[in-house]
């Protein structure tokens, strides 16, 4: 920065700035000087004082302090252009974080069971995306405020360039995310329709696991060539001399026009994933000009404007190493490209997805809703004529509202042989009680049975629903009698649910009485079993018969299904 001498005074020790006096000699003792932004700092960032009206100091005392100073980097002027402007997008921007995250929850909201194909994360990345380059625009425009109140450069414009340069990434994913998630979408309803149609192998899985790898490599190339380098220059804007010397060329390196390539090859990466989503999951077109044609057709219009925009920011981006005058890193810049060039895309490019996120369904509704749609089709097909919403409530197959597991079994055990045809005659069958009448139809809209054997009674269905008592399936067996445990013992409650499963797979063949004294001898203690003998003769080989005749006493037990209990 040019150096002024002081300007002269009364005398050899004395100097005048501004109409106020001071010591030349104290100026001197502690290394003031005078530079032409109508500064006087001794070389420290702290000791810099405004020397210009309103803001100079009336006198400085012998340590070399200032008396009523302001410190160069204060705020001291008003908002101009470039924070006027800013302010308003960031208000639209804060909207935009807004409308993003109820777009994330309409759109990442699960409503099918996960797949391992499609995790629901593919499809909130672009919503994640979003919010990011919401926030970064939001942080980087309110510090364009101090950019035009500070007296001189210094923090603010590096975040404004620091935050911009990583809008710009955001706004690129945002794009590359929502062509990569239609390319997903479409190959999910494929999927949905025929599980076997895609596979997961051959050269179409592995380029759609591999593309996303050259994308994100673009990325964060166009990451490493911008961002680790010394951002301080950009600082040194305080007068013409130093803008020229310092800021420029920082701003214009390099390193700049590299990572726009970056990102251009980045923005080619996007047309080869729609290309290729085009290609494999719609109708194919011959010869060359209908395929260029089939893919601005079968494109959606928000792809289109996302791809167009996305442009725009790259060009953006590669305009501004070269054009000083039009860069976001120059506090002086032409603020309407600043704007129009280098924030305006993002914020488009943030709308469009979002005005799109609430045109379009969420995805497992679709699906749920194709799927209707199909087995509607099938039904046809198949001249099935599906019965309306109030059928089974009229035939009594809803369970009541308060059912336990142990009624929902002892319900289906009980409907086992036989189902609920008519309710309302299984009603009155169980108010009237047993009959021993066993022809009589179970539905009386039936005819008489014009067949030899007489129609066989069955049981009521909905026993257990009704809370009607029915006659059992067979009187001469008793049902045994189940008594819930009261205790804590786990042990003791698994003994008496096995005995009371094991009386009701095998009966006792004869009356209640029977069964009653069959139980009580085996709940007695019988004599102690005869001593032990290990002399070989007692043990009988597998091919002999054995003497027991207690088979040849009574029936063979005939052991009921397992769904009986």
């Amino acid at each position: 920065m040019p150096l002024l001498d002081f300007p002269p005074g009364d005398n050899a020790t004395d100097t005048i700035i501004n109409g106020v006096h001071f010591n030349l000699t104290t100026l001197r003792n502690w290394n003031y000087q005078y530079y032409s932004n109508q500064t006087v700092s001794n070389g420290t960032w702290d000791w810099c004082m405004i020397m210009a009206e309103p803001w100079t100091p009336t006198r400085i005392l012998a340590n070399g302090t200032f008396m009523n100073s302001t410190w160069c980097y204060t705020p001291t002027h008003h908002i101009g252009p470039r924070a006027g402007v800013g302010m308003a997008f960031a208000a639209i921007f804060g909207i935009g974080i807004v409308l993003s995250l109820v777009n994330l929850d309409r759109h990442g909201r699960l409503h099918l069971p996960v797949e391992k194909r499609f995790y629901p994360v593919g499809r909130r990345w672009q919503w994640y995306f979003s919010i990011i380059a919401c926030a970064l625009a939001l942080a980087g425009l309110i510090s364009n405020v101090d950019v035009d109140r500070f007296f001189l450069p210094e923090l603010p414009i590096v975040l404004v360039s620091f935050f911009w340069y990583l809008i710009q990434m955001a706004a690129i994913a945002i794009v590359w995310e929502s062509v990569r998630h239609w390319g997903s979408w479409m190959e999910r309803q494929f999927i949905d329709a025929d599980p076997f149609s895609l596979p997961e192998d051959g050269r179409r899985y592995r380029f759609e696991l591999l593309i996303p790898l050259v994308f994100y490599a673009f990325l964060f190339l166009n990451f490493f060539l911008i961002f680790p380098r010394n951002w301080g220059p950009l600082q040194l804007q305080r007068s013409p001399e130093q803008t020229r010397l310092e800021a420029i060329p920082a701003a214009t390196e390099l390193r700049l026009k590299l990572g726009s390539f970056a990102l251009f090859f980045a923005w080619l990466v996007i047309l080869v994933s729609l290309r290729h989503t085009i290609n494999e999951y719609q109708p194919r077109n011959r010869g060359l000009l209908n395929r260029a044609i089939g893919i601005i057709k079968l494109t959606p219009l928000r792809l289109h404007l996302l791809i167009f925009l996305s442009l725009v920011v790259v060009a953006y981006q590669a305009l501004v190493p070269w054009s000083w005058e039009n860069s976001p890193m120059n506090i002086k810049g032409n603020v309407a490209a600043i704007y129009l060039g280098g924030f305006l895309p993002t914020l488009l490019i943030v709308y469009v997805n979002i005005v799109a996120g609430f045109m379009r369904p969420n995805e497992d509704q679709e699906l749920i809703r194709q799927r209707r749609l199909r087995g509607a089709e099938h039904d046809a097909q198949l001249r099935i004529t599906k019965k309306p919403t109030w059928w089974r409530r009229v035939r009594g197959d809803v369970p009541p509202p308060n059912e336990t597991m142990r009624e929902r079994l002892t319900r289906n055990a009980r409907e086992v042989g036989g189902r609920g045809v008519d309710p309302v005659l299984e009603a009155e069958l169980a108010a009237a009680g047993p009959t021993t009448d066993q022809t009589q139809p179970l539905n009386s809209s039936t005819g008489p049975n014009t067949v030899e054997m007489g129609a066989m009674q069955r049981p009521n269905s909905n026993g257990s629903s009704n809370g009607g008592d029915l006659p059992s399936p067979n009187p001469s067996r008793p049902r045994p009698d189940l008594e819930a445990y009261a205790g804590k013992s786990d042990r003791r409650r698994n003994e008496r649910t096995m005995a009371a499963v094991a009386g009701m797979l095998f009966p006792a063949s004869g009356n209640s009485s029977d069964y009653a004294q069959r139980r009580a001898e085996l709940m007695t203690d019988g004599p102690p079993p005869p001593p032990y003998r290990d002399n070989g003769d007692s043990r009988r080989q597998p091919s002999e018969r054995s003497n027991s005749t207690a088979s040849m006493a009574r029936p063979a037990q005939q052991p009921k299904s397992m769904l009986d209990v």
